[in-house]
């Protein structure tokens, strides 16, 4: 059921890749402004979990899920009268404040159920959502194109998201007891959050974290450009590439648990962000001497989509080990620096031309920042938390 709403986000993100091209010729606008609707959905994510996480401290996970998957629900069917590109890009953050809720209630339930390697094994079964909604979205949302305009994406989108909403008032269980819930309030919440920015090595592994994402979305802002301007595929052929390359962090994400019983989450976490480095210097050259075609630029994404996929797990799972009474505050955090620096970035590629060149050095810049980062807080001297399954649930 989890991972049905944290399915949202992903979907949210990547469903609509196909119709970048068409929405820039339909509102006769940019293929930069046109990614700053996917810029503004992640700034809505971003800012929203930083509401949302204090929010389900005080007040539990289920209520704050559910107020956010309606919220997506009416941003999307309204995106279905959109008159132009600047009413899109508003309803766009609307769309990414409603599925904040679920981005930072799934690590607050994880958090709320399990510590250690546990908790990074679970984390790794909800990124495999997370990698599987990506393979799917792209292709999806050409096959609506195939009968629709982009704006009936939005409609599925909004169908999907009243399914999720439905089952999850109905199945959804709620994982943070009433007496563990932490008071809300502006002064609380912002001390909370004092308390997290001072530590060093926290403040490092998200960081990291959003680094890491940047790269992510780099690929994921530039990739329907790339492979269908520049390479010259349509919209179906875009969104199976696409999703071959997702399989690669999908398969990452269900390895992650096997290395956990020989290696540690923060072993893994540095050398998958050194390798992921390496394969985005590959491919930026690649790119840059105009040598190996599509596949010569495909195959080291695919290399940087598998070490990513190793990453993300690990780093939130060190990242909140500390903060099990302010989960939702920490995973919110998290998750603010996540989206962040991935709205920050993916115009990036935008600015410096959308080709593979673009998308390289946004690439390499965000993980090659990423190492020095976890170089400078060190995260393997970590003692490492103990693993387990917290017992207490609320009904």
């Amino acid at each position: 059921m989890l991972g049905a709403f944290v399915a949202l986000g992903p979907l949210t993100i990547d469903m609509y890749l196909p119709a970048l091209p068409e929405i820039r010729r339909q509102l006769e606008t940019t293929s930069a402004t046109v990614q700053l609707t996917l810029t503004g959905t992640l700034v809505g994510l971003a800012l929203g979990q930083l509401v949302i996480g204090p929010l389900s401290d005080a007040f539990g996970r289920k209520r704050p899920l559910l107020a956010g998957a309606a919220l997506h629900v009416v941003a999307s069917l309204l995106v279905l009268v959109a008159p132009g590109i600047a009413a899109l890009g508003v309803l766009r953050v609307l769309q990414g404040v409603g599925t904040a809720a679920a981005s930072v209630v799934a690590l607050a339930i994880v958090r709320d159920l399990f510590e250690g390697r546990a908790a990074a094994t679970m984390l790794s079964r909800l990124f495999l959502v997370m990698g599987v909604a990506p393979v799917l979205a792209p292709t999806l949302g050409g096959e609506v194109l195939r009968f629709t305009s982009w704006r009936g994406v939005f409609a599925v989108l909004a169908l999907y998201g009243v399914v999720v909403l439905v089952v999850g008032s109905l199945a959804l269980r709620e994982t943070l007891p009433a007496e563990r819930r932490r008071s809300f309030g502006v002064r609380s919440t912002l001390r909370t959050y004092r308390m997290l920015l001072r530590d060093r090595v926290y403040v490092g592994l998200i960081l990291s974290a959003g680094l890491t994402m940047a790269a992510l979305f780099a690929y994921v802002s530039g990739s329907s450009f790339v492979y269908q301007r520049q390479f010259g595929l349509d919209e179906q052929q875009f969104g199976l590439l696409f999703g071959a390359g997702a399989v690669w962090l999908i398969a990452a994400t269900q390895l992650n648990p096997v290395l956990l019983r020989r290696w540690s989450p923060a072993q893994i976490l540095i050398t998958a962000t050194v390798g992921g480095t390496v394969a985005g210097a590959v491919m930026l050259a690649i790119a840059a001497t105009g040598t190996g075609g599509l596949f010569g630029v495909a195959i080291p994404l695919w290399a940087v989509l598998f070490a990513t996929g190793l990453a993300l797990p690990n780093g939130p799972a060190l990242a909140l080990a500390g903060y099990g009474e302010s989960a939702g505050s920490a995973a919110a955090l998290l998750g603010a620096v996540q989206f962040g620096v991935g709205a920050a970035v993916s115009p990036l590629v935008g600015v410096l031309g959308n080709d593979a060149v673009a998308m390289g050095v946004a690439i390499l810049g965000s993980l090659a920042l990423a190492v020095l980062v976890l170089l400078a807080v060190r995260p393997w001297r970590l003692a490492e938390p103990q693993d387990g399954v917290v017992t207490a649930v609320a009904h």
